[in-house]
């Protein structure tokens, strides 16, 4: 085996059996009351928040430990305008029948349209984007490796930091995306925009569709053998 550098593990907590069952009863309780939604108020928040936030979305697994990700937090008023106009302009397409019937009737449970006001109420935007290139230092020009899976795995830690910090979300992936590499000053030759996530407090009027609540039982989801 080829010689590396290596740190003892300090840190690992184990806890008794109870205890970790209890722990993960608490964690699927909370993960239950997290919920996409699409009216968001636009009360201020602390952009100490969103940095803590994306701190811990940078401790995911990656391959090779490339880290092949880049988060753009959005706060600019005149910014957003600008993305929810881009986005808007997408949006109308994709309903006019760019999208098909069949995406479009699996969409109307969730009463989504193409206008997305929510852009420009939220505080923050925080535009996900994907790297070819990279490496563990910010100058490093390597081939990155399981690139989608790592921005993934990177994305879903960023949305629970965000949920356990008290604040609500919802992800969304306007096809094409690249307006969003112009808007927020990224390398389009390295850089591809992998998800818009909008985060703050829910507005008064937030709402959780009836059909978002249906979730697969174990049995569906996972198999022991």
């Amino acid at each position: 085996m080829q010689d590396h550098a290596n740190h003892p593990l300090t840190d690992f907590i184990e806890y008794p059996h109870d205890e970790m069952l209890s722990r993960a009863e608490a964690f699927l309780e909370h993960s239950k009351r997290r919920h996409s939604i699409r009216a968001f108020s636009d009360r201020s928040v602390p952009q100490e928040i969103i940095e803590t936030c994306i701190r811990a979305a940078g401790t995911a697994p990656s391959g090779a430990n490339h880290q092949p990700w880049h988060f753009v937090a959005i706060g600019s008023k005149e910014k957003k305008q600008q993305i929810r106009a881009a986005a808007e302009e997408l949006e109308r397409s994709f309903y006019q029948g760019r999208a098909g019937d069949e995406w479009l009737d699996a969409l109307k449970p969730l009463g989504t349209d193409a206008q997305k006001p929510y852009l420009e109420h939220a505080p923050w935007l925080i535009a996900i984007f994907s790297q070819k290139k990279g490496g563990i230092h910010a100058e490093d020009k390597n081939t990155n490796y399981y690139v989608h899976e790592s921005v993934g795995i990177a994305t879903g830690f960023l949305i629970q930091a965000l949920h356990n910090a008290g604040l609500a979300t919802l992800t969304h992936t306007p096809k094409p995306m690249s307006f969003l590499t112009e808007l927020c000053g990224r390398d389009k030759d390295n850089e591809r925009p992998y998800m818009l996530l909008i985060a703050g407090y829910p507005s008064d009027e937030a709402t959780v569709p009836e059909h978002a609540t249906v979730k697969k039982s174990l049995e569906e989801i996972a198999t022991f053998i």
